[in-house]
């Protein structure tokens, strides 16, 4: 599935993921391949974004205060204060502040 990862600013991340955690407001929540629609808000936290394999992955390094934190070999880390998150069609769109 494709992330992209947007802030007001510029987009900070896109990539095709196999899976990402995201801190919805009723809890955290995963979403993988071919997950239904959703539409959600998200609180201040850490999404987590699975990724295959890293040689692919665009991240905007003008902004390296918000720079994916690699933690292992295939998950990277986004510290986020909010935002909103629309799944569907196999795209994850997360606008964050």
């Amino acid at each position: 599935m494709y992330l992209e990862i947007v802030s007001p600013e510029a987009t900070l991340f896109s990539s095709e993921v196999d899976a990402v955690t995201v801190p919805g407001a009723d809890g955290e929540f995963e979403m993988l391949n071919h997950h239904a629609a959703i539409v959600s808000l998200l609180t201040a936290g850490t999404i987590k974004i699975k990724v295959h394999s890293q040689p692919h992955l665009e991240y905007n390094a003008l902004h390296p205060e918000v720079t994916p934190h690699v933690s292992d070999n295939k998950t990277l880390t986004l510290n986020i204060k909010s935002g909103t998150l629309e799944a569907k069609d196999n795209k994850i769109i997360i606008l964050a502040d």
